[in-house]
């Protein structure tokens, strides 16, 4: 059976894109995860390897367009993932011919549309991420209270104050200064939090975050499943909320985060019953389109592949240069 990939990026957080209404048969739940941890390696996979892979499949719910599965590299599934999504938005954007609809997810079924260009030819696509939750049980989160904002965690970090947050992927968030924000405290916190520990039974997203200026931010994240990352979605938009929350930031106004693949802009929404949405946009970009049996996928025989190199990336690396992102990164 032949397999066809795009490999993608969002804020250069990269994934393969598998179509499963494409395929001959379902793949197993096995097949997947075994697919996916032997593509993604980042050593031995496809073209380099990848954050994940991204399902996309048929959907029952009314009104959506398609779904879509999120499988880290190390075969964990994760709830959710917002530069992922932008991606698979527009994938199924063009497949279907439309400009914005709707997308089922794990928890919600998401709107998602084509947005004006971050820059010269970089296909941008804007994404709902919800819901929002700050009881510690959705995350979960073993705490005396029902919510954690802006609290410290003595036992671990004496000098930080952290906010918890499910959007729905759980996020631990903390504002830091520069020189913390890459500090090898981060990696150890991290790494704690996402093996055996006595607070986050599976583990946590978490990231630090700098406040650069009036709504700029600067977030760097250690991703539940995959480690430092480029950028992760949801963890900017969870970031974005909290800066509106706590460091007087602006609803309805757009924030520009910068993160070390690059740069989303965020727009943080209050309903009227107290709730929280908000808006990612940013770049979805191809890198390859391949195809590949997955008989030599699984018995991993990764050389005899077909592929089209796409050059959308240079656009993006232009894009990059013109808004100085180099500039913000160690």
């Amino acid at each position: 059976m032949q397999v066809d990939l795009i490999k993608v990026h969002g804020s250069e957080n990269e994934f393969f894109i598998l179509d499963e209404t494409l395929l001959e048969r379902t793949l197993t739940q096995d097949e997947l995860v075994s697919l996916t941890k032997i593509i993604t390696d980042r050593n031995t996979g496809l073209l380099k390897g990848a954050d994940g892979v991204l399902l996309v499949g048929t959907t029952n719910h009314k009104e959506t367009d398609g779904s879509m599965r999120v499988i880290n590299y190390d075969g964990s599934e994760a709830s959710m993932c917002g530069n992922g999504l932008r991606t698979v938005a527009r994938y199924l954007s063009e497949k279907n011919k439309k400009n914005e609809f709707v997308v089922e997810t794990m928890h919600a079924d998401l709107h998602v549309k084509k947005a004006e260009e971050l820059g010269k030819d970089i296909q941008t696509f804007q994404v709902e991420i919800s819901p929002v939750s700050f009881n510690v049980d959705d995350l979960p989160f073993n705490w005396s209270s029902e919510k954690f904002i802006d609290q410290a965690l003595p036992e671990l970090a004496t000098n930080l104050r952290f906010s918890a947050v499910a959007v729905p992927n759980p996020h631990l968030i903390s504002f830091v200064d520069h020189e913390t924000l890459y500090s090898s405290q981060f990696e150890e916190l991290a790494t704690y939090l996402n093996g055996k520990n006595p607070y986050f039974p599976d583990g946590v997203n978490v990231s630090f975050v700098e406040v650069l200026d009036k709504q700029s931010l600067f977030v760097r994240t250690f991703e539940r499943g995959v480690g430092f990352t480029n950028a992760c979605g949801t963890a900017m938009a969870a970031s974005s909320l909290m800066y509106v929350l706590l460091k007087n930031g602006q609803f309805e106004e757009k924030i520009q985060v910068i993160n070390p693949g690059g740069m989303v802009q965020t727009v943080v929404h209050k309903n009227e019953d107290g709730t929280y949405w908000m808006d990612l946009i940013g770049n979805a970009t191809y890198l390859n389109k391949l195809s590949i049996s997955l008989e030599d996928i699984l018995t991993h025989n990764l050389n005899n592949y077909a592929q089209i190199t796409l050059d959308e990336n240079e656009n993006y690396h232009n894009f990059l240069k013109e808004i100085e992102i180099d500039s913000k990164k160690k």
